[in-house]
Protein backbone atom coordinates (compact mmCIF):
# COMPACT_ATOMS: atom_id res chain seq x y z
CA UNK A 1 0.00 0.00 0.00
CA UNK A 2 1.66 3.20 -1.15
CA UNK A 3 1.75 5.71 1.68
CA UNK A 4 2.92 8.72 -0.24
CA UNK A 5 1.44 11.09 -2.77
CA UNK A 6 3.02 13.15 -5.47
CA UNK A 7 3.28 16.02 -2.99
CA UNK A 8 4.91 14.04 -0.21
CA UNK A 9 8.52 14.49 -1.30
CA UNK A 10 9.65 17.44 0.84
CA UNK A 11 10.90 15.63 3.95
CA UNK A 12 14.62 15.95 4.59
CA UNK A 13 16.83 13.65 6.65
CA UNK A 14 16.86 16.01 9.66
CA UNK A 15 13.05 15.95 9.65
CA UNK A 16 12.93 12.15 9.55
CA UNK A 17 15.55 11.62 12.28
CA UNK A 18 14.07 14.00 14.87
CA UNK A 19 10.48 13.01 14.10
CA UNK A 20 11.56 9.39 14.63
CA UNK A 21 13.02 10.27 18.05
CA UNK A 22 9.94 12.24 19.08
CA UNK A 23 7.75 9.46 17.72
CA UNK A 24 8.52 7.45 20.84
CA UNK A 25 6.91 10.16 22.98
CA UNK A 26 3.13 10.00 22.92
CA UNK A 27 0.31 12.05 24.41
CA UNK A 28 -0.48 9.00 26.52
CA UNK A 29 2.64 9.83 28.54
CA UNK A 30 1.93 13.55 28.88
CA UNK A 31 -1.78 13.26 29.71
CA UNK A 32 -2.23 9.64 30.80
CA UNK A 33 0.74 9.37 33.18
CA UNK A 34 -1.20 10.90 36.07
CA UNK A 35 -3.93 8.29 35.90
CA UNK A 36 -1.54 5.35 35.55
CA UNK A 37 0.69 6.55 38.42
CA UNK A 38 -2.41 6.93 40.58
CA UNK A 39 -3.52 3.39 39.69
CA UNK A 40 -0.23 1.56 40.19
CA UNK A 41 2.25 3.78 42.05
CA UNK A 42 5.98 3.34 41.32
CA UNK A 43 5.32 -0.04 39.68
CA UNK A 44 4.10 1.93 36.65
CA UNK A 45 7.79 1.86 35.69
CA UNK A 46 7.51 -1.90 35.18
CA UNK A 47 4.36 -1.45 33.08
CA UNK A 48 6.21 0.90 30.73
CA UNK A 49 9.19 -1.46 30.57
CA UNK A 50 6.98 -4.49 29.81
CA UNK A 51 5.03 -2.74 27.07
CA UNK A 52 8.21 -1.08 25.80
CA UNK A 53 9.99 -4.44 25.45
CA UNK A 54 6.96 -5.92 23.68
CA UNK A 55 6.83 -2.96 21.27
CA UNK A 56 10.57 -3.23 20.61
CA UNK A 57 10.34 -6.86 19.51
CA UNK A 58 7.17 -6.11 17.55
CA UNK A 59 9.02 -3.36 15.68
CA UNK A 60 11.87 -5.78 15.06
CA UNK A 61 9.41 -8.04 13.18
CA UNK A 62 8.39 -5.08 11.01
CA UNK A 63 12.04 -4.08 10.64
CA UNK A 64 12.99 -7.59 9.54
CA UNK A 65 10.45 -7.50 6.70
CA UNK A 66 11.28 -3.92 5.68
CA UNK A 67 14.99 -4.74 5.68
CA UNK A 68 14.39 -7.68 3.36
CA UNK A 69 12.27 -5.54 0.99
CA UNK A 70 12.87 -1.80 1.61
CA UNK A 71 10.92 -0.94 -1.55
CA UNK A 72 7.73 -1.36 0.49
CA UNK A 73 6.64 1.95 2.01
CA UNK A 74 4.37 0.43 4.66
CA UNK A 75 4.26 -2.66 6.84
CA UNK A 76 0.65 -3.05 5.66
CA UNK A 77 1.98 -4.18 2.29
CA UNK A 78 3.49 -7.23 3.97
CA UNK A 79 0.09 -8.18 5.37
CA UNK A 80 -1.32 -8.32 1.85
CA UNK A 81 1.76 -10.10 0.52
CA UNK A 82 1.97 -12.84 3.14
CA UNK A 83 -1.47 -13.09 4.77
CA UNK A 84 -3.56 -12.64 1.61
CA UNK A 85 -5.49 -9.93 -0.19
CA UNK A 86 -8.65 -10.19 1.92
CA UNK A 87 -6.79 -9.86 5.21
CA UNK A 88 -4.74 -7.08 3.62
CA UNK A 89 -7.92 -5.25 2.60
CA UNK A 90 -9.33 -5.56 6.12
CA UNK A 91 -6.07 -4.39 7.71
CA UNK A 92 -5.59 -1.38 5.46
CA UNK A 93 -9.07 -0.03 6.15
CA UNK A 94 -8.76 -0.85 9.86
CA UNK A 95 -5.48 1.04 10.03
CA UNK A 96 -7.06 4.07 8.38
CA UNK A 97 -9.83 3.91 11.01
CA UNK A 98 -7.15 3.69 13.70
CA UNK A 99 -5.63 6.93 12.45
CA UNK A 100 -9.04 8.61 12.59
CA UNK A 101 -9.42 7.56 16.24
CA UNK A 102 -5.93 8.88 16.95
CA UNK A 103 -7.11 12.24 15.57
CA UNK A 104 -10.13 12.12 17.88
CA UNK A 105 -8.13 11.20 20.99
CA UNK A 106 -5.44 13.81 20.35
CA UNK A 107 -8.07 16.47 19.74
CA UNK A 108 -9.67 15.72 23.12
CA UNK A 109 -6.21 16.02 24.72
CA UNK A 110 -5.67 19.40 23.03
CA UNK A 111 -8.98 20.65 24.42
CA UNK A 112 -7.96 19.60 27.94
CA UNK A 113 -4.67 21.49 27.69
CA UNK A 114 -6.20 24.68 26.29
CA UNK A 115 -8.73 24.71 29.16
CA UNK A 116 -5.75 25.18 31.49
CA UNK A 117 -5.76 28.80 30.30
CA UNK A 118 -9.41 29.13 29.28
CA UNK A 119 -11.43 27.12 31.81
CA UNK A 120 -14.56 29.11 31.04
CA UNK A 121 -14.59 28.11 27.34
CA UNK A 122 -16.55 24.90 26.53
CA UNK A 123 -14.32 21.97 25.66
CA UNK A 124 -16.19 21.22 22.45
CA UNK A 125 -15.65 24.76 21.15
CA UNK A 126 -11.93 24.62 21.84
CA UNK A 127 -11.72 21.32 19.95
CA UNK A 128 -13.53 22.71 16.91
CA UNK A 129 -11.26 25.79 16.73
CA UNK A 130 -8.04 23.77 17.15
CA UNK A 131 -9.14 21.25 14.54
CA UNK A 132 -9.80 24.09 12.09
CA UNK A 133 -6.29 25.47 12.74
CA UNK A 134 -4.45 22.18 12.21
CA UNK A 135 -6.68 21.33 9.27
CA UNK A 136 -5.49 24.56 7.64
CA UNK A 137 -1.84 23.63 8.24
CA UNK A 138 -2.41 20.31 6.48
CA UNK A 139 -3.62 22.05 3.34
CA UNK A 140 -0.07 23.34 2.80
CA UNK A 141 2.70 21.34 1.14
CA UNK A 142 4.52 18.37 2.67
CA UNK A 143 7.71 20.34 3.31
CA UNK A 144 5.80 22.71 5.57
CA UNK A 145 4.41 19.68 7.39
CA UNK A 146 7.93 18.32 7.91
CA UNK A 147 9.19 21.67 9.20
CA UNK A 148 6.26 21.99 11.62
CA UNK A 149 6.80 18.47 12.96
CA UNK A 150 10.54 19.13 13.28
CA UNK A 151 9.98 22.03 15.67
CA UNK A 152 7.15 20.23 17.49
CA UNK A 153 9.59 17.35 18.04
CA UNK A 154 12.32 19.65 19.41
CA UNK A 155 9.88 21.15 21.94
CA UNK A 156 8.66 17.70 22.99
CA UNK A 157 12.14 16.23 23.51
CA UNK A 158 13.33 19.37 25.34
CA UNK A 159 10.32 19.17 27.69
CA UNK A 160 11.13 15.70 28.94
CA UNK A 161 14.86 16.33 29.22
CA UNK A 162 14.03 19.55 31.11
CA UNK A 163 11.76 17.61 33.47
CA UNK A 164 14.52 15.10 34.22
CA UNK A 165 17.18 17.77 34.75
CA UNK A 166 14.79 19.74 37.01
CA UNK A 167 14.19 16.66 39.16
CA UNK A 168 17.93 16.02 39.51
CA UNK A 169 18.62 19.63 40.54
CA UNK A 170 15.76 19.62 43.05
CA UNK A 171 16.92 16.30 44.53
CA UNK A 172 20.47 17.57 44.95
CA UNK A 173 19.21 20.73 46.66
CA UNK A 174 16.62 18.74 48.71
CA UNK A 175 13.94 21.20 47.64
CA UNK A 176 10.89 21.38 49.93
CA UNK A 177 7.45 22.72 49.03
CA UNK A 178 3.96 23.29 50.39
CA UNK A 179 1.02 23.31 48.00
CA UNK A 180 -2.69 22.61 47.77
CA UNK A 181 -4.17 19.75 45.74
CA UNK A 182 -7.92 19.19 45.67
CA UNK A 183 -8.36 21.49 48.71
CA UNK A 184 -5.77 19.53 50.72
CA UNK A 185 -2.47 21.04 51.90
CA UNK A 186 0.51 18.94 50.86
CA UNK A 187 4.03 19.17 52.29
CA UNK A 188 6.87 17.43 50.50
CA UNK A 189 10.57 17.23 49.79
CA UNK A 190 11.98 16.22 46.41
CA UNK A 191 13.87 12.98 46.93
CA UNK A 192 14.42 9.62 45.28
CA UNK A 193 13.12 8.21 48.56
CA UNK A 194 9.62 9.26 47.44
CA UNK A 195 9.78 6.36 44.99
CA UNK A 196 11.22 3.75 47.35
CA UNK A 197 9.51 4.61 50.66
CA UNK A 198 6.92 1.95 51.49
CA UNK A 199 7.34 0.49 48.00
CA UNK A 200 4.84 -2.18 47.02
CA UNK A 201 4.75 -3.91 43.67
CA UNK A 202 0.96 -3.69 43.42
CA UNK A 203 -0.15 -1.01 45.93
CA UNK A 204 -3.62 -0.77 44.36
CA UNK A 205 -3.88 -4.46 43.51
CA UNK A 206 -2.78 -6.63 40.59
CA UNK A 207 -5.90 -5.80 38.58
CA UNK A 208 -5.20 -2.06 38.67
CA UNK A 209 -1.71 -2.80 37.36
CA UNK A 210 -3.12 -4.80 34.46
CA UNK A 211 -5.77 -2.13 33.87
CA UNK A 212 -3.07 0.54 33.58
CA UNK A 213 -1.44 -1.34 30.71
CA UNK A 214 -4.09 -0.02 28.32
CA UNK A 215 -3.10 3.62 28.82
CA UNK A 216 0.58 2.66 28.70
CA UNK A 217 -0.08 0.82 25.45
CA UNK A 218 -1.74 3.93 24.04
CA UNK A 219 1.42 5.91 24.84
CA UNK A 220 3.40 3.54 22.60
CA UNK A 221 0.96 3.19 19.70
CA UNK A 222 2.01 4.73 16.38
CA UNK A 223 5.62 3.81 17.15
CA UNK A 224 5.60 1.75 13.94
CA UNK A 225 6.02 5.11 12.15
CA UNK A 226 9.69 4.97 13.18
CA UNK A 227 10.35 1.97 10.97
CA UNK A 228 8.29 3.43 8.14
CA UNK A 229 10.12 6.78 8.19
CA UNK A 230 13.51 5.07 8.39
CA UNK A 231 12.53 2.98 5.37
CA UNK A 232 12.00 6.22 3.42
CA UNK A 233 15.64 7.35 3.75
CA UNK A 234 18.30 7.06 1.04
CA UNK A 235 19.94 4.03 2.67
CA UNK A 236 17.19 2.20 4.58
CA UNK A 237 19.26 -0.92 5.29
CA UNK A 238 21.66 1.29 7.25
CA UNK A 239 19.18 3.63 8.99
CA UNK A 240 16.44 1.07 9.75
CA UNK A 241 18.41 -1.15 12.20
CA UNK A 242 19.85 1.90 13.95
CA UNK A 243 16.45 3.60 14.32
CA UNK A 244 14.77 0.51 15.77
CA UNK A 245 17.66 -0.60 17.99
CA UNK A 246 17.77 2.84 19.64
CA UNK A 247 14.20 2.42 20.87
CA UNK A 248 15.11 0.75 24.23
CA UNK A 249 17.43 3.66 25.06
CA UNK A 250 14.71 6.16 24.18
CA UNK A 251 12.19 4.29 26.34
CA UNK A 252 14.57 4.40 29.31
CA UNK A 253 15.32 8.11 28.86
CA UNK A 254 11.95 9.52 27.88
CA UNK A 255 9.41 7.25 29.56
CA UNK A 256 11.15 5.70 32.56
CA UNK A 257 13.26 8.82 33.16
CA UNK A 258 10.26 11.15 33.06
CA UNK A 259 8.16 8.96 35.37
CA UNK A 260 11.00 8.62 37.89
CA UNK A 261 11.40 12.41 37.79
CA UNK A 262 7.68 12.97 38.48
CA UNK A 263 7.54 10.50 41.38
CA UNK A 264 10.78 11.84 42.88
CA UNK A 265 9.33 15.35 42.98
CA UNK A 266 6.18 14.37 44.85
CA UNK A 267 4.58 11.38 46.52
CA UNK A 268 2.73 9.30 43.94
CA UNK A 269 -0.36 9.24 46.17
CA UNK A 270 -0.71 12.99 45.54
CA UNK A 271 -0.55 12.80 41.74
CA UNK A 272 -3.93 13.96 40.33
CA UNK A 273 -5.43 11.36 38.00
CA UNK A 274 -7.34 13.93 35.95
CA UNK A 275 -4.48 16.31 35.09
CA UNK A 276 -1.13 16.13 33.37
CA UNK A 277 1.61 15.50 35.96
CA UNK A 278 4.01 17.43 33.72
CA UNK A 279 1.97 20.55 34.44
CA UNK A 280 1.37 19.68 38.09
CA UNK A 281 5.07 19.20 38.83
CA UNK A 282 5.81 22.89 38.36
CA UNK A 283 2.65 23.93 40.13
CA UNK A 284 3.66 21.82 43.11
CA UNK A 285 7.04 23.51 43.42
CA UNK A 286 5.46 26.94 43.08
CA UNK A 287 6.77 28.05 39.68
CA UNK A 288 3.48 29.20 38.18
CA UNK A 289 4.84 30.54 34.90
CA UNK A 290 6.68 27.25 34.31
CA UNK A 291 3.40 25.36 34.69
CA UNK A 292 1.99 27.45 31.85
CA UNK A 293 5.13 26.79 29.82
CA UNK A 294 4.91 23.03 30.36
CA UNK A 295 1.23 23.13 29.48
CA UNK A 296 2.24 24.80 26.22
CA UNK A 297 4.79 22.04 25.62
CA UNK A 298 2.31 19.22 26.13
CA UNK A 299 -0.19 21.14 24.03
CA UNK A 300 2.32 21.23 21.17
CA UNK A 301 2.88 17.49 21.69
CA UNK A 302 -0.81 16.77 21.24
CA UNK A 303 -0.90 19.23 18.35
CA UNK A 304 2.02 17.41 16.76
CA UNK A 305 0.27 14.06 17.15
CA UNK A 306 -2.96 15.43 15.66
CA UNK A 307 -1.02 17.07 12.83
CA UNK A 308 0.73 13.77 12.03
CA UNK A 309 -2.49 11.77 12.31
CA UNK A 310 -4.38 14.08 9.95
CA UNK A 311 -1.45 13.87 7.53
CA UNK A 312 -1.30 10.06 7.73
CA UNK A 313 -5.07 9.49 7.62
CA UNK A 314 -5.27 11.72 4.55
CA UNK A 315 -2.46 9.88 2.74
CA UNK A 316 -3.87 6.48 3.68
CA UNK A 317 -7.30 7.40 2.31
CA UNK A 318 -5.63 8.69 -0.86
CA UNK A 319 -3.76 5.39 -1.25
CA UNK A 320 -6.91 3.35 -0.65
CA UNK A 321 -8.82 5.46 -3.17
CA UNK A 322 -6.05 4.99 -5.75
CA UNK A 323 -6.34 1.24 -5.30
CA UNK A 324 -10.11 1.27 -5.71
CA UNK A 325 -10.59 4.25 -8.04
CA UNK A 326 -13.12 2.40 -10.15
CA UNK A 327 -15.62 2.63 -7.34
CA UNK A 328 -17.03 5.53 -5.37
CA UNK A 329 -13.69 6.69 -3.97
CA UNK A 330 -12.39 8.45 -7.06
CA UNK A 331 -12.99 11.89 -5.50
CA UNK A 332 -10.37 11.13 -2.84
CA UNK A 333 -7.63 10.71 -5.47
CA UNK A 334 -7.77 14.35 -6.58
CA UNK A 335 -4.83 16.52 -5.56
CA UNK A 336 -4.62 20.25 -4.89
CA UNK A 337 -1.99 22.42 -6.58
CA UNK A 338 0.24 21.74 -3.55
CA UNK A 339 -0.11 17.99 -4.07
CA UNK A 340 -2.50 17.56 -1.11
CA UNK A 341 -5.47 15.14 -1.44
CA UNK A 342 -7.94 17.72 -0.11
CA UNK A 343 -11.06 15.57 -0.26
CA UNK A 344 -9.33 12.89 1.80
CA UNK A 345 -8.29 15.62 4.25
CA UNK A 346 -11.88 16.91 4.43
CA UNK A 347 -13.06 13.40 5.31
CA UNK A 348 -10.44 12.97 8.06
CA UNK A 349 -11.31 16.38 9.47
CA UNK A 350 -15.04 15.67 9.42
CA UNK A 351 -14.57 12.38 11.29
CA UNK A 352 -12.30 14.09 13.84
CA UNK A 353 -15.33 16.21 14.76
CA UNK A 354 -16.52 13.19 16.74
CA UNK A 355 -14.17 14.50 19.46
CA UNK A 356 -16.46 17.42 20.47
CA UNK A 357 -19.45 15.11 20.07
CA UNK A 358 -17.94 12.67 22.59
CA UNK A 359 -17.35 15.59 24.92
CA UNK A 360 -21.06 16.42 24.88
CA UNK A 361 -22.27 12.84 25.61
CA UNK A 362 -23.01 12.70 29.37
CA UNK A 363 -22.58 8.92 29.56
CA UNK A 364 -18.91 9.28 28.56
CA UNK A 365 -17.16 10.47 31.70
CA UNK A 366 -13.75 10.92 30.10
CA UNK A 367 -13.72 11.51 26.34
CA UNK A 368 -9.92 11.14 26.13
CA UNK A 369 -9.97 7.72 27.84
CA UNK A 370 -12.83 6.59 25.60
CA UNK A 371 -11.10 7.67 22.37
CA UNK A 372 -7.74 6.32 23.56
CA UNK A 373 -9.38 2.94 24.26
CA UNK A 374 -10.86 2.84 20.75
CA UNK A 375 -7.43 3.65 19.35
CA UNK A 376 -5.64 1.00 21.40
CA UNK A 377 -8.19 -1.70 20.50
CA UNK A 378 -7.86 -1.22 16.78
CA UNK A 379 -4.09 -0.84 16.92
CA UNK A 380 -3.85 -4.18 18.74
CA UNK A 381 -5.98 -5.90 16.10
CA UNK A 382 -3.70 -4.53 13.37
CA UNK A 383 -0.64 -5.57 15.40
CA UNK A 384 -1.95 -9.14 15.83
CA UNK A 385 -2.44 -9.43 12.07
CA UNK A 386 1.03 -8.00 11.46
CA UNK A 387 2.61 -10.64 13.72
CA UNK A 388 0.65 -13.34 11.86
CA UNK A 389 2.00 -11.95 8.56
CA UNK A 390 5.52 -12.02 10.00
CA UNK A 391 5.25 -15.75 10.67
CA UNK A 392 3.95 -16.28 7.14
CA UNK A 393 6.96 -14.34 5.88
CA UNK A 394 9.31 -16.50 7.95
CA UNK A 395 7.88 -19.60 6.20
CA UNK A 396 8.09 -18.08 2.72
CA UNK A 397 10.91 -18.21 0.20
CA UNK A 398 11.50 -14.47 0.80
CA UNK A 399 12.89 -15.11 4.30
CA UNK A 400 16.48 -13.88 4.53
CA UNK A 401 18.38 -15.73 7.29
CA UNK A 402 21.20 -13.20 6.97
CA UNK A 403 18.99 -10.11 7.29
CA UNK A 404 17.98 -7.89 10.20
CA UNK A 405 16.55 -10.79 12.19
CA UNK A 406 14.20 -10.52 15.16
CA UNK A 407 16.20 -11.81 18.18
CA UNK A 408 15.07 -15.26 19.39
CA UNK A 409 11.85 -14.88 17.39
CA UNK A 410 10.42 -18.25 18.48
CA UNK A 411 10.46 -16.98 22.09
CA UNK A 412 10.14 -13.22 21.87
CA UNK A 413 7.31 -12.99 19.32
CA UNK A 414 4.93 -15.29 21.28
CA UNK A 415 5.69 -13.15 24.35
CA UNK A 416 4.73 -10.06 22.34
CA UNK A 417 1.42 -11.70 21.44
CA UNK A 418 0.85 -12.65 25.09
CA UNK A 419 1.43 -9.08 26.33
CA UNK A 420 -0.83 -7.63 23.62
CA UNK A 421 -3.51 -10.21 24.41
CA UNK A 422 -3.44 -9.36 28.14
CA UNK A 423 -3.89 -5.68 27.31
CA UNK A 424 -6.75 -6.42 24.90
CA UNK A 425 -8.59 -8.75 27.30
CA UNK A 426 -8.19 -6.28 30.18
CA UNK A 427 -10.26 -3.74 28.24
CA UNK A 428 -13.38 -5.86 28.74
CA UNK A 429 -13.13 -5.60 32.53
CA UNK A 430 -13.06 -1.81 32.84
CA UNK A 431 -16.26 0.22 32.63
CA UNK A 432 -14.48 3.04 30.74
CA UNK A 433 -13.00 0.74 28.09
CA UNK A 434 -15.70 -1.95 27.81
CA UNK A 435 -17.76 -0.38 25.02
CA UNK A 436 -14.75 0.52 22.86
CA UNK A 437 -13.51 -3.08 23.29
CA UNK A 438 -16.90 -4.48 22.24
CA UNK A 439 -16.92 -2.05 19.30
CA UNK A 440 -13.52 -3.34 18.16
CA UNK A 441 -14.79 -6.92 18.21
CA UNK A 442 -17.96 -5.94 16.31
CA UNK A 443 -15.86 -4.10 13.71
CA UNK A 444 -13.52 -7.08 13.33
CA UNK A 445 -16.38 -9.55 12.87
CA UNK A 446 -18.61 -7.48 10.58
CA UNK A 447 -15.95 -5.81 8.45
CA UNK A 448 -13.94 -9.03 8.50
CA UNK A 449 -16.91 -10.88 6.95
CA UNK A 450 -17.39 -8.05 4.46
CA UNK A 451 -13.71 -8.27 3.47
CA UNK A 452 -13.92 -12.05 3.18
CA UNK A 453 -16.87 -12.05 0.78
CA UNK A 454 -15.93 -8.92 -1.19
CA UNK A 455 -14.46 -9.41 -4.64
CA UNK A 456 -10.98 -7.89 -4.49
CA UNK A 457 -8.53 -7.52 -7.33
CA UNK A 458 -5.14 -8.55 -5.87
CA UNK A 459 -3.38 -6.04 -8.15
CA UNK A 460 -5.20 -3.21 -6.35
CA UNK A 461 -3.54 -4.10 -3.05
CA UNK A 462 -0.01 -4.44 -4.29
Amino acid sequence: MEQTTEGNRGLQNRHIQLIAIAGTIGTGLFLGAGKTIRMTGPSIIFAYIIIGIAMFFFLRTIGEMLYQDPSQHSFLNFVTKYAGTRIGYFTQWSYWLVLVFVCISELTAIGTYVQFWLPQIPLWLIEVVMLALLFSLNTLNARFFGETEFWFAIIKVAAILGMIVTAIILMISQFSYTTTIHHATIHGTVSFANILNGFQLFPRGVWNFIGALQMVMFAFTSMEFIGMTAAETVNPRKTLPRAINQIPIRILIFYVGALLAIMAIFDWNNVPADKSPFVMVFQLIGIKWAAALVNFVVLTSAGSALNSSLFSATRNMYALAKQHDRGGLTAFTKLSRHGIPLNALYLAGALALFAPILTLIPQIKNAFDFAASCTTNLFLIVYFITVFSFWKYRKSSDFDPNGFLTPKAKITVPLVVLVFAIVFISLFFNSETLYPAIGAVVWTVLFGLFSYFKKINPENLS
